[in-house]
């Protein structure tokens, strides 16, 4: 009996004298590639293809893949492929089967789950494996429908399980805009644009970084750019317990040592927090460093290694330094400086946003994780999973390059250096010895501090034995008690361990400890007892009548905005800082007279700053910015409502770091017609390669934003927004208009463009409106824009719940990426 050829119906479906696809052959060789294709045919879809048997397993999943646990995304099997479709990109020509755009948009190997044939459970109706691909990575399952009625498809679900991968519904889709392959967008594969260098996997995009667009520019350039000097690293207080409230950001406390990073010009170093250049001592970060496309940046982290778990460990530390095979991960949770711009008088929130830009998801140097408020919650599952302890960074504080109240570590266990001073002879002939000797620095000389004899392997024995023997003395350099002094031997203090123990006792020695590695990167004379100070809390601002109704609708009162912004600004300030600002003050309630004021005579306080800025006529006028919580207060004690914001920073006036597509719809029609639209234009910025978010302005309309790498000039994104407004007024001009002449709005959305050129302000993310109920302006998701049913969800009631989503995956990250005007 013949054997069916599992690419007939390919095959039969395909004129291949008229498409480029590959003629379908059966290969011999077996593989385990993976492959998801771009296909923008009668819809958009993603073709998520596996090998198997010599051919690609195909499905269409519909809306993509998502990262959220949760979701369950229909995919329709499709006919089998053949294995030459894996490097398929180009376009299908009109009238063809699956006539339309194809981009090669993800790829890599999938790996079955053990002890699953995946031969069998596909008959079976499911799939369970873990993706090594470029974007999608990690576990993932698919289970087959039943079919219903007179289904002639195969229905299956495609779903992310729960793991380190795991994030928001629209992670993938909505941020990965370029080929794999070539870095071309869907507008240029429709266009016949010629394939960009493929500098490495991702198309010169990293493994999983956010795609930048397809022009050129300074952030792109190589080989051109000086290393940033090393500077002191911000160092954090012990204090003894988790500091409260929402203006602090908390962090996993790294078991590793701290590094910072330079990067420039396709090269990179590491340092110590000293300023050594142990570049050679981390070369995967080094390498991982290297892949960055930004001109120059110097970043704070530490590198780790970690356990089978994913928990750090400073054994494992030492062994991946000494070529023990470990692996090394460096988590980045600061940026100091970027391209050349000096970001330390940027707010904690406001760097790591910037910082979260420029790195890829996973890989050798990582982004560090954090939450808002909560910090208790979070010590907690750290310590409950054997992690060190926590550190919690005010939100809008500097970088000082000192250790400061601004930082705070809180520890699960007693845990620091000791200068070791000697050891004592053990009684098993093959033991290099039986425990060290330990000092401090205190009060202008060493002391005794205790023992520790446990911890160690017959490694560690081995190689600290043979150091100890090279600084070998004859006299103490401490004084000690005679009982601790038998059978020892005193060395020259230069070696630091840590040293884990329970408390120090009344004779102010360690209590139980426990040998944890050297520390390499801090010199003896830096080990001083850490002592835990009681931690701070940040202050709590006055507002004056507070009692005052500032909306008579809800009762809202002066104070209850006081307190909705003192809880939001960590979250407002990564978008409001340094940008200047226009204020809408109704110093007697938003019913009575408000005003919009952009300058101010000094009546503001200190913390609302000014910043010159020269105006058409060539007079210059002092601007307001903020970069703190107390100067959004200080405006709220002055009657502000709301705040809106230039598209630029203070740092560079005339480049913009956002593009803002305001969403303006008639009166007459509903929100559905303004979600609608949210998702139009998205989709078309996409096709440019531009990555998109929406945001409720709490007012009529829907803004999407569009974060920008700051380049472009204030002429060049005002032309950009207004042809593209055009466009699509031409093309469906019975839904938009580009016109702001409200006779030309009726029945359609006014695509305000306008909020793009130098001078003019937009609503920022987390105001208040002043507007009946006092409504909030609020970032969200593109899954959730599906559901919401009006502009003015959230009010500033809804404030404790506003902190809390701003941690959760579908949201973090919102507002950034790393891209730069296309040519359009």
């Amino acid at each position: 009996m013949a054997k069916t050829n599992p690419l007939a119906k390919y095959n039969a479906k395909r004129d291949f004298a008229q498409t480029k696809e590959p003629a379908g052959k059966v290969a011999k060789a077996e593989g385990f590639s993976f492959m998801v294709q771009k296909h923008d045919a009668t819809r958009l879809h993603y073709d998520f293809r596996l090998e198997m048997d010599g051919v690609l397993k195909s499905w269409a999943v519909t809306r993509g893949p998502s990262l959220n646990p949760d979701d369950k995304r229909l995919s329709v099997r499709t006919e089998d492929h053949p294995l030459g479709y894996a490097t398929f990109e180009g376009t299908i020509p009109k009238g063809q089967y699956g006539g339309g755009t194809v981009m090669l948009w993800d790829r890599g190997l999938w790996v079955p789950h053990p002890g699953k044939d995946p031969r069998k459970t596909i008959e079976e109706g499911h799939l369970h494996f873990t993706l090594e691909g470029e974007r999608m990575k990690g576990e993932w399952l698919m289970i087959r429908l039943k079919p219903r009625g007179r289904e002639k498809n195969e229905n299956w679900l495609l779903r992310k399980i729960q793991d380190e991968f795991a994030g928001g519904s629209d992670d993938l889709v909505e941020r990965y805009l370029t080929s794999v392959k070539t870095g071309r967008t869907m507008e240029e594969i429709a266009g016949g644009k010629a394939e960009k260098e493929d500098r490495r996997p991702g198309g010169g995009r990293g493994r999983s970084q956010p795609a930048r667009s397809s022009a050129s520019g300074p952030g792109l350039r190589r080989g051109d750019a000086k290393l940033p000097a090393f500077q002191k690293p911000q160092l954090a207080t012990l204090v003894d317990a988790v500091p409260t409230g929402s203006s602090w950001l908390h962090e996993m406390k790294y078991d590793g040592y701290r590094a910072l990073v330079a990067v420039a010009g396709g090269r990179a170093k590491v340092f110590t927090r000293t300023g050594l250049d142990w570049s050679a001592k981390f070369p995967t970060v080094v390498a991982a460093a290297e892949e960055l496309k930004v001109g120059s940046a110097l970043i704070d982290g530490e590198i780790v290694a970690l356990d089978e778990q994913g928990r750090p460990n400073f054994s494992g530390l030492q062994a991946g330094i000494k070529g023990g095979g470990a692996d090394l991960v460096m988590f980045a949770f600061d940026l100091l400086s970027l391209d050349g711009h000096d970001l330390k008088k940027r707010g904690n929130l406001e760097r790591k946003e910037a910082l979260r830009a420029i790195l890829p998801e996973g890989g050798d140097l990582r982004f560090a994780d954090h939450v808002i408020g909560k910090g208790e919650k979070l010590f907690k599952a750290m310590c409950d999973a054997g992690v060190e302890g926590i550190v919690s960074k005010l939100a809008d504080a500097p970088y000082s390059g000192k250790r400061s109240p601004a930082w705070q570590k809180v520890k699960c266990t007693q845990r620091q250096e000791f200068v070791i001073v000697g050891w004592t002879e053990s009684d098993t002939r093959t033991r290099a010895f039986s425990s060290l000797l330990l000092g401090l620095n205190e009060g202008g000389k060493l002391r005794y501090a205790g023992k520790v004899g446990t911890g160690f392997d017959a490694a560690l024995l081995a190689d600290i034995g043979a150091k100890l023997k090279t600084l070998e003395r004859k006299t103490a350099p401490v004084e000690v008690p005679k009982a601790a002094a038998r059978r020892a031997h005193w060395v020259e203090p230069k070696l630091v361990a840590e040293v884990g123990f329970a408390e120090f006792t009344v004779e102010n020695v360690v209590r139980h400890a426990s040998f944890a590695g050297l520390r390499e990167d801090k010199p003896a004379k830096e080990v001083v007892p850490e002592k835990p100070v009681k931690a701070t809390t940040a202050p709590t601002y006055r507002i004056t009548n507070p009692d005052r109704v500032i909306d008579t609708d809800s009762g809202i009162t002066k104070g209850e905005l006081a307190a909705f912004y003192e809880t939001v600004a960590p979250i407002m300030l990564p978008v409001l800082g340094h940008r200047p600002v226009s204020l809408v003050r109704c110093p007697q309630g938003r019913a009575k007279h408000c005003f919009f004021q952009k300058h101010d005579a000094g009546s503001f306080g200190e913390h609302v700053h000014h910043v010159p800025i020269k105006e058409k006529d060539g007079s210059t006028e002092d601007y307001l910015w903020l970069d703190d919580a107390e100067g959004i207060l200080d405006c709220v004690q002055m009657g502000t409502i709301e705040f809106h914001g230039w598209g630029a920073r203070i740092d560079d006036l005339e480049a913009p770091d956002r593009m803002i597509f305001d969403l303006d719809p008639d009166e007459g029609l509903d929100f559905e017609a303004v979600r609608k639209a949210a998702f139009d234009i998205s989709a078309t910025l996409s096709d440019l390669g531009l990555v998109s978010f929406p945001m409720l302005s709490g007012g009529k309309g829907v803004h999407v934003v569009v974060p920008l790498t700051p380049q472009a000039k204030w002429p060049a994104v005002k032309d950009f927004t207004h042809r593209f407004a055009v466009a699509l007024e031409t093309q469906e001009p019975e839904r938009y208009v580009a016109n702001m002449a409200k006779a030309k709005r009726v029945g359609r959305i006014f695509v305000d463009y306008l909020r793009n050129q130098r001078g003019s302000t937009a609503v920022l993310p987390y105001v208040a409106r002043a507007r009946a109920g006092v409504p909030v302006s609020a970032p969200i998701s593109w899954e959730e824009l599906r559901t919401i049913d009006k502009p003015s969800h959230f009010s500033i009631r809804d404030a404790d719940e506003l902190l809390a989503r701003a941690s959760s995956p579908d949201l973090q990250g919102w507002g950034v990426a790393a891209q730069i005007l296309p040519d359009f």
